[in-house]
């Protein structure tokens, strides 16, 4: 098998000007060059070696993590290089550390929630990593209801300080990333309580380790919460457990830009408007629907290329088996994963707009968008990270039996991802915050509020409750109006549904509580209608290259008719469409599957990883597999002896018949 490349002759059959797709993909002609270079830099150095890391034992893995950490910065520094491109190499050395929690949330918080002293007091220190912080606010008893957190701080007037006290065990902060063995700082989240009185969660900086001996101050007690799923994986970060027994704090460590204690221990509000919090929680969200786009795109690009290479069944007169892509039971697993990949990217790009539309208006003090960003937020925090954790799992089973290798990058890089599900809003409870602001919004429909953003098509309820689906050839499902009011319809028509069952109950909370699955499946349906219009606006645009639109047009075809295919249920059930129009939706989908076939390696190869990042034996560029599993296999520890250790002392006595003589 030694130098047989199948993915030649799949490269040959493109039917796109590849080059042109990447830079789609990267989002300009900018960021595909920084991301080129950049992941060239990093693949190209063995410093950043990785292919070892789930066979080392975690003090070992980690200390190899603060390791490369280590000389990341190094380089960052000797490189003099962007906030963007730093950015970048942490990206693509593809290993989870406490810098993390550093940049993706410490830094954040300071700059959404501190006063301008506090930043330009803290943010320094930050930005050259003199200190290290990580975002306290999980405990071992709470973690998506945040204002059940048990952590106090109170306020002493009489030294003009914080005390940071856990009362209870389940106060034990309990998961920050960096925490456990790195971190300095911290900010952690606490009732504020002045006067005998609780004022709800706010932040505080808190210093956690001496800068001299890196030992717990006093009153701190401070360590990793163990092993996490998987071999390698998330296990490089120091998940931590946080405790303090009465610890004192300045008064300005109290993150102040939004609510304030004075020198007389008064609460207060500041002129700065408490929505502004939610700027940072759109920044980390669609920071999120970002990554989700990352790591589906490396499970479909590694499952993409090991189906063209592997070869089963199907041989004529002793010619070469069918390759594993061209069945269409494998198609129509993987080609919905490749076009949610895409999907979520866009998704991902009209996000990073939203996120400078809503910080101009929070400037401006125009906060109208703001409930409807963060229900869309959330919702696409959920949907995209559940179906990227699914689709990673997916595509390992796509690899067959050697996708549950290490080598095959899969398990690791579902390990790495999967917590995503939960972390930054449990998924099932940010669902039904978007459902509650479906109903909220089904309730002001004809009183003339009228619905915006992503929730427009609420303002047309009527009419979509009337209307049907005029799809009568399997091609009709090619025309976005049509596609774009099947989901809409679908989704408008769940939300009501659900609203009039709510109204049947005497006690409304108690009727959120009985009907929650319904209100769950309505807000995906919303959800999911936001990413369709995303792709289809995507394509509403210029895109240069040859080809390069056809192509997208087709996975566009294949994200919404896959959907409607899989959630066929809520369609007929809404009424908007029949069973004959369903089934000539499975027909266009049939067709699209052909169509992008012959495309699929290039499609992946557009995402323009290497290697070294996919971390993949079976999704190596050149597709030359088998001589790489069969010379990795050796690699493996265990093969460093002929005979294993322990032979002697526990196999031999069992062939031999000399149990009762073992040491056992």
């Amino acid at each position: 098998m030694a130098g047989v490349d199948y993915l030649a002759d799949e490269r040959k059959k493109a039917e796109f000007d590849v080059d042109s797709m990447k830079i789609v993909w990267a989002g300009s002609r900018h960021a595909f060059e920084v991301s080129d270079r950049i992941s060239k830099l990093v693949a190209n150095d063995p410093a950043f070696r990785k292919d070892e890391r789930p066979m080392l034992p975690r003090k070992e893995l980690f200390k190899n993590t603060l390791r490369k950490t280590a000389y990341a910065w190094k380089r960052i520094v000797e490189l003099r290089l962007s906030e963007e491109e730093a950015s970048r190499l942490r990206f693509f050395v593809d290993e989870p550390a406490y810098t993390d929690l550093h940049w993706g949330m410490f830094v954040p918080a300071l700059k959404g929630q501190g006063t301008d002293e506090q930043q330009s007091k803290w943010l320094p220190l930050a930005y050259k990593m003199q200190i290290i912080g990580c975002y306290a606010q999980t405990e071992l008893g709470h973690g998506s209801n945040v204002q059940g957190l048990e952590t106090t701080a109170t306020f002493d007037p009489q030294t003009d300080e914080f005390v940071i006290h856990s009362p209870t065990l389940t106060s034990s902060k309990w998961w920050p990333g960096g925490l456990g063995k790195v971190s300095t700082h911290a900010i952690v989240y606490a009732r504020l309580i002045t006067d005998g009185k609780d004022h709800g969660v706010n932040g505080f900086i808190v210093q956690l380790r001496s800068m001299e001996d890196h030992r717990p101050l006093p009153g701190i007690t401070v360590g990793d919460i163990g092993m996490k799923f998987g071999n390698g994986a998330y296990n490089t970060m120091d998940n931590g457990v946080l405790r303090f027994d009465h610890v004192r704090i300045p008064r300005d460590q109290m993150l102040m830009r939004v609510s304030q204690v004075t020198r007389e221990g008064k609460f207060k509000q500041s002129n700065v408007p408490r929505q502004l919090v939610y700027g940072t929680m759109v920044y980390v969200r669609k920071q999120i629907v970002a990554d989700a786009s990352c790591a589906l795109s490396k499970a479909v690009c590694i499952a993409t290329r090991y189906s063209a290479v592997r070869r089963q069944f199907g041989s004529q007169n002793g010619g070469p088996e069918t390759q594993v892509i061209d069945y269409k039971t494998q198609q129509s697993r993987l080609f919905p994963l490749l076009a949610s990949a895409y999907a979520f990217r866009f998704v991902g790009e009209w996000l990073e707009w939203l996120y400078t539309d809503v910080t101009k208006r929070l400037q401006a003090n125009d906060f109208s968008t703001l409930p409807e960003a963060h229900a869309c937020t959330a919702g696409l925090k959920s949907l995209t990270t559940s179906a990227t954790a699914d689709g990673i799992e997916e595509c390992r089973k796509l690899c067959g039996g050697h996708g549950y290798l290490c080598t095959s990058g899969l398990p690791e890089l579902f390990a790495v991802y999967v917590p995503a599900c939960t972390y930054e809003g449990d998924n099932i409870v940010l669902l039904l915050q978007v459902a509650r602001f479906l109903m909220k919004t089904v309730s002001q429909i004809g009183s003339g509020k009228h619905p915006v953003g992503t929730i427009a098509y609420m303002g047309r309820v009527e009419q979509l409750l009337k209307s049907r689906c005029n799809v009568q050839r399997a091609e009709d499902w090619l025309k976005p109006g049509q596609v774009l009011e099947a989901f809409e319809a679908r989704a408008a028509r769940m939300s009501v549904s659900c609203a009039q069952n709510l109204s049947k109950f005497s006690n409304p909370e108690e009727g959120f509580a009985e009907l929650s699955a319904d209100l769950v499946e309505a807000a995906v349906a919303h959800c999911q209608l936001i990413v369709v219009s995303k792709f289809l606006e995507k394509l509403q645009q210029d895109i240069p290259g040859e080809g390069v639109k056809q192509q997208l047009q087709a996975l566009c075809g294949i994200y919404y008719l896959s959907l409607l295919h899989k959630h066929q249920g809520d369609f007929l059930a809404t009424s908007y469409i029949n069973p004959k129009q369903a089934a000539l939706a499975n027909d266009q989908l049939r067709v699209l599957y052909s169509k992008v076939r012959p495309n699929a390696v290039s499609l992946v190869d557009s995402f323009n990883y290497t290697d070294h990042f996919l971390g993949s034996i079976l999704g190596c560029y050149d597709g030359n597999v088998y001589p790489k599993l069969y010379e990795a296999a050796w690699k493996d520890p265990l093969n460093d002896t002929v005979v294993a250790d322990g032979y002697h002392e526990y196999v031999r006595p069992v062939l031999k018949q000399q149990l009762h003589n073992a040491k056992l």
